[in-house]
């Protein structure tokens, strides 16, 4: 009887030790997520009020007492937010196309294919990752001007088409492929271009829209770049052309207006990574293992 009392009041601090530890884990992750979303809550906050209405508020207020949208109407009316999101969109979905298909036979020929000099040329590639990004755009910048691109999609999509890190990402999970699958195409006569069709893209599908939905991301984001390369207001994506809105739009003191325009941008990324946040971390996480 001892000992069954014994075991049943271990049992019980096992287990409250194990409800504290769940208490003060699930407390800090509460506390954390607020810290974190609280900047969101504020933008769209600020997007709900009126001019007027943001500019005689004191003392800061967490609730909108009289929300209205017309700061979303403004930001398709009163500027050009219509044609930043198109260029934008353009300007990504060429990029992320052009960009796979160099990645993808990149990535083979450094994981199946033979040829003198593979190891030296890899490792040259990786090394490039550790060149400053002033530097890649300081000739990026000189060698698009001295094609004539500047102001043009052209010049803002050559630069971005390749990436080292996606190239490794990709090796890696290709590697993982059993090379007995390689050999036996090959003595079946199936060609390489169809073997990486039929056979690698299929097995690494979670690694592609991993890759696919982080060049989103990246070029959506873009601003230093078609900053420096546009003057021209037609060619402006919406990282850039929200300066303009703030210098020749809404104007700096109009932020309820400004916020409205940030929202409308965010949405678009916040939406696609809410979907597809299970499939980057699993496609990331398998780029990492072998075997």
């Amino acid at each position: 009887m001892a000992e069954n009392y014994d075991t049943q009041r271990l049992i019980k601090a096992d287990r409250a030790r194990e409800r504290t530890r769940k208490i003060i884990v699930y407390t800090f992750l509460v506390i954390w997520a607020l810290f974190v979303l609280f900047p969101f809550y504020w933008m769209i906050l600020t997007s709900i009020k009126s001019y007027s209405s943001y500019n005689s508020e004191y003392i800061p207020r967490f609730i909108a007492t009289q929300p209205t949208l017309q700061n979303y109407v403004d930001a398709f009316t009163t500027v050009s937010l219509g044609r930043y999101f198109l260029n934008t969109a353009f300007f990504t979905v060429v990029t992320t196309a052009v960009m796979l298909v160099v990645i993808t036979l990149a990535a083979f020929a450094f994981a199946r294919l033979e040829f003198k000099g593979k190891n030296l040329v890899f490792a040259l590639f990786l090394s490039l990752m550790m060149i400053p990004n002033e530097l890649v755009i300081i000739t990026n910048f000189v060698t698009i001007t001295d094609w004539g691109m500047r102001n043009t999609f052209w010049g803002l999509i050559l630069p971005s088409i390749t990436s080292i890190f996606y190239i490794y990402l990709l090796k890696e999970n290709f590697e993982s492929i059993p090379e007995e699958l390689y050999k036996a195409a090959k003595v079946d006569g199936t060609s390489d271009f169809k073997y990486l069709l039929k056979v690698m893209v299929p097995i690494c599908r979670p690694t592609l829209i991993t890759v696919i939905i982080l060049k989103v991301i990246e070029c959506w984001n873009s601003y230093v770049w078609p900053r420096l390369i546009t003057d021209d207001a037609a060619y402006y994506l919406v990282s850039n052309g929200i300066q303009e809105i703030r210098e020749n739009g809404f104007g700096r003191e109009n932020i309820p207006a400004m916020m409205a325009a940030v929202v409308v941008i965010s949405v678009p990324l916040i939406v696609l990574f809410l979907i597809f946040h299970k499939k980057i971390m699993a496609g990331v996480s398998r780029g990492g293992t072998k075997g």
